[in-house]
């Protein structure tokens, strides 16, 4: 039990580097303070449990699935679209058996059985949480986009083009159409409509 507990300890820590490795495609594009792996997981797993909620499927199993979908890259790091014709990895249900090793049985379950559920794609929650990853990406472009990196087009693209759920498409829709600040002038004239 005092192995287990000591290599979870690790696992804890090991999940930390998320909060300081930083989205590489973003570096491509020019943004020269990119978010971090963390940053982005937080905002997919909020954006997978509504629209869990929108599509009829388990907000909470969603978003769990979406706090983990990138959690391989503490040992992967962030591999840029780019570089991935040209770079065998290990797959990410490989490298999360191989971090989970050793770990408590329940704990090595509960993120094993996320992390393959996510990549099988077949659940009405995995679909919902990669939906929302590609709506992150969409919502960071277009705010990256505003803070006057112009090349960011390519990620809105190719995220509306692999978006699945009607609700993401029409959300994708209309945060293109608002500005990423609209909402605080409604917060601020205390709009009914927030």
């Amino acid at each position: 039990m005092a192995n287990e507990t000591e290599r979870l300890a690790g696992f804890l820590y090991e999940i930390g580097l998320l909060k300081r490795y930083k989205r590489t495609g973003w570096l491509v594009a020019g943004v020269k303070d990119p978010e971090s792996i963390a940053d982005h997981s937080l905002r997919t797993a909020i954006i997978a449990s509504v629209l869990a909620v929108m599509e009829g499927a388990d907000p909470e199993r969603a978003a769990l699935l979406s706090l983990f979908h990138d959690s391989q890259e503490t040992r992967l790091t962030d591999i840029p679209y780019l570089a991935r014709p040209y770079v065998t990895k290990a797959s990410n249900e490989e490298v999360t058996e191989r971090q989970t090793r050793g770990l408590p049985e329940a704990v090595a379950a509960l993120v094993t059985g996320a992390v393959a559920e996510y990549e099988g794609k077949t659940s009405a929650e995995a679909i919902c949480a990669r939906d929302a990853d590609k709506l992150e990406c969409l919502i960071q472009a277009i705010e990256y986009r505003e803070h006057g990196n112009q090349n960011t087009r390519p990620w809105v693209d190719s995220s509306l083009a692999q978006l699945q759920t009607a609700s993401a498409r029409r959300l994708a829709k209309k945060a293109q159409k608002a500005g990423s600040l609209d909402w605080v002038m409604r917060a601020l004239n205390d709009d009914e409509d927030l």
